[in-house]
């Protein structure tokens, strides 16, 4: 069983930066494919940024060169720089570990960019 926390989310302007975390806790195999999810209102869920526990990284296009997501394997945490935050950005932010069918989700954290 994976459990998992966000903190981090709030309210930012434009232009701003944010950082997120994701503690989690479950076995070396259960944690090594994380990453971060987010849904907009009246939006579905779409993924944001991945990471191995080797370190390989994926992003979706509309935030490569803004975001940056990067782990601490012995804390068993990931985390999730966002910089030059635009509106479009707000959403709930959802950490997760593992994959289909096997994936947990953490109970995400509010993220709103807004002047």
């Amino acid at each position: 069983q994976v459990h998992i926390v966000e903190s981090g989310g709030g309210l930012v302007q434009p232009g701003g930066s944010l950082g997120l975390s994701c503690v989690a806790s479950g076995s070396a195999r259960s944690l090594y494919f994380m990453g971060w999810y987010r849904q907009a209102p009246g939006k579905q869920r779409e993924l944001v940024a991945t990471i191995t526990g080797s370190g390989s990284t994926n992003y979706t296009d509309s935030v490569k060169g803004r975001f940056t997501i990067s782990r601490d394997n012995t804390k068993n945490t990931v985390y999730l720089r966002m910089n030059s935050l635009k509106p479009e950005d707000t959403a709930v932010y959802y950490c997760c570990a593992g994959i289909d069918p096997s994936r947990s989700w953490g109970q995400g954290t509010q993220v709103t960019v807004s002047s």
